[in-house]
């Protein structure tokens, strides 16, 4: 028998499935404008890129499964800007994935241009400029992405905190750009100062500091305040965008357990130091259970440097402690800056979380060995791939593909390796063959694809941190050593039962890591360090996937291309 009202019944049933829509995802808005302004985050007075108004810029608060809008626009007078969603997956939006000619034409001065993605993942993540060395100048911010309603995170605490740490230089990224390029080479140097949360202490005393630039009495560089209330657990989300440095964090008398990095719950294990590199995220919890009768330093120390900046300082304040009230011992001096066992420990502490194991695939299709290097290419200094320097091609990538435009970039293959048996990491490298591509790394869409990152000595006598940052995945970190990386023997190592899933990791001095991803989201992923120098002259490649899959691209990526 037929129903007599199926019209209700109907309506029922879209009205129910309303609610769901509207329960479980929502559309999170956000209008920006950028643009330069005068600022002093560390008391030294310098032209910073905002967003409204702001550096670093306004956290984006969305849940898992939302939509996020950008509209974004340009107000930077005489540059171009992109800025790319770190961490975020871009899955069925390759195009937003804001890597400039990599994923979009750069945006314009005078253009506003939408950014539209969904966050499917629950976690911490960032977003910044994606173009040129553009980042240091202040164009950075957080991405907070929480569990939908009713479901709650396997570890329990009462308040959440978000903190940025950062370094900070006084010259302007077109100085340093400039320097980089030349013949003689000029590198940047160490930053002036480190920032914890925008705010940072430069010495107005230095000689040679034009009158007038430096404050030190500006509130904008008072050191950054977290106040807490004695006995209670907070979470801090604690991320890096460091140009050049490797941090250590601490908290005076108070451990750290870590139970975040980079999206993914990690088995919880106790610090007293977090060393977090540029672009990793974590999350800590810490209790309020030291005396409340005053309050502590929080510090922030360059690690895997000999460097002259001075460390960051915050206050960790005791409600209801005046919260301007210095600590009364001196700040910690934090680790020695070249022990790199404490580092890598910390590294292959970070497992999966039990319960929340995404199981790796036990065996990869294809192998590609990434030896990192500094060269010479015709005089000029470049970090290098296997000996070969990266450079962007005339338009993106993604459009190239999909238009049939690769005629525009070297449809030569990047080398999947170097020569392991005879190439000595702890000598100068060999630079007779060094050279500069814009070629890209073609994987078979939805293979498995292992990934040894391998440091060596460099031109300057040194093995440093590079911390390597994967567009448009998460992949599973399967192992870290010292030394030279075997092909035949090492695999047999790796983690293949709880690794931790990320999107950022560091490649230790003389050192090897390993990482495992599936090649599943169709599009155009750039893989680099992210230190803005080495990246800016050739660390990095790019990886297509399934680009025949990608869809329709929206004609507002194309304004350097038509």
């Amino acid at each position: 028998m037929g129903e007599r009202f199926p019209f209700i019944r109907l309506a029922a049933l879209l009205f129910v499935a309303s609610l769901f829509i509207l329960g479980e995802a929502r559309i999170r808005h956000y209008k920006w404008e950028a643009k330069y302004e005068f600022k002093s985050p560390d008391c030294y007075k310098k032209l910073v890129i905002t967003i409204n108004g702001k550096s670093p810029g306004p956290t984006i608060k969305a849940q898992q499964n939302d939509t996020v809008v950008v509209e974004l626009t340009n107000s930077l007078m005489t540059e171009n800007v992109a800025i790319h969603w770190h961490g975020i997956r871009q899955i069925g939006t390759p195009w937003f994935d804001g890597s400039a000619l990599v994923t979009q034409c750069p945006i314009p001065p005078g253009q506003t241009f939408i950014y539209k993605f969904l966050v499917d993942r629950p976690g911490t993540y960032l977003y910044h400029s994606h173009y040129g060395m553009q980042r240091e100048a202040g164009l950075y911010g957080s991405i907070l992405v929480s569990l939908p309603d009713g479901v709650s995170d396997p570890f329990s605490y009462d308040h959440e905190k978000n903190i940025i740490l950062n370094d900070w230089y006084h010259k302007s990224t077109y100085e340093q750009a400039t320097g980089l390029s030349s013949i003689p080479f000029v590198w940047v140097g160490e930053p002036q100062s480190l920032l914890i949360h925008g705010r940072g202490w430069f010495d107005c005393s230095t000689p040679g500091i034009e009158a007038g630039l430096c404050n030190a009495t500006n509130p904008e560089c008072s050191p950054y305040v977290l106040t807490v209330v004695p006995g209670k657990t907070y979470r801090l989300r604690i991320s890096s965008m460091t140009t050049l440095s490797a941090l250590s964090f601490e908290i005076e008398g108070h451990n750290m357990t870590v139970v975040e990095a980079d999206g993914s719950y990690v088995e919880p294990f106790v610090v007293k130091n977090l060393f977090i590199y540029s672009g990793e995220t974590y999350s800590v919890l810490v209790k309020a259970d030291q005396d409340p009768s005053r309050n502590y330093w929080a510090i922030t120390k360059v690690v895997s440097r000999n460097s002259t900046t001075p460390n960051g300082r915050a206050i960790l304040n005791y409600y209801p402690n005046h919260p301007r009230r210095t600590p009364p011992t001196d700040p910690p001096t934090g680790p020695a800056w070249d022990d790199v066992d404490p580092r890598l420990a910390q590294s292959l502490a970070i497992k999966a979380r039990q319960g929340h194991i995404s199981p790796p695939p036990q065996k990869s299709d294809r192998l590609i060995v990434m030896l990192n290097t500094q060269n010479k290419v015709d005089g000029y200094i470049r970090w290098s791939i296997n000996n070969v320097s990266f450079n962007f091609p005339p338009i993106p990538y993604l459009v190239a593909l999909k238009q049939n435009k690769a005629q525009l970039f070297d449809q030569s293959p990047p080398p999947t390796g170097y020569d392991f048996v005879n190439y000595d990491i702890n000598k100068n490298p060999n630079n007779t063959n060094a050279t500069i591509s814009d070629s890209i790394y073609r994987l078979e869409f939805n293979s498995t694809v292992d990934i040894v990152l391998q440091n060596a000595k460099s031109l300057a006598n040194t093995s440093e941190t590079h911390p390597w940052h994967l567009h448009g995945h998460a992949f599973w970190v399967l192992g870290y050593g010292k030394g030279k990386f075997d092909v035949f023997s090492h695999p047999g190592d790796y983690n293949l039962v709880d690794p931790i899933m990320k999107n950022t990791v560091p490649v230790h001095p003389y050192g090897w890591t390993a990482l495992r991803f599936r090649a599943d989201n169709p599009g155009v992923w750039a893989f680099h360090c992210h230190i803005e120098a080495h990246y800016f002259l050739g660390m990095g490649v790019v990886f297509e996937e399934g680009v025949e899959r990608v869809g329709r691209l929206p004609s507002s990526i194309m304004g350097c291309s038509r």
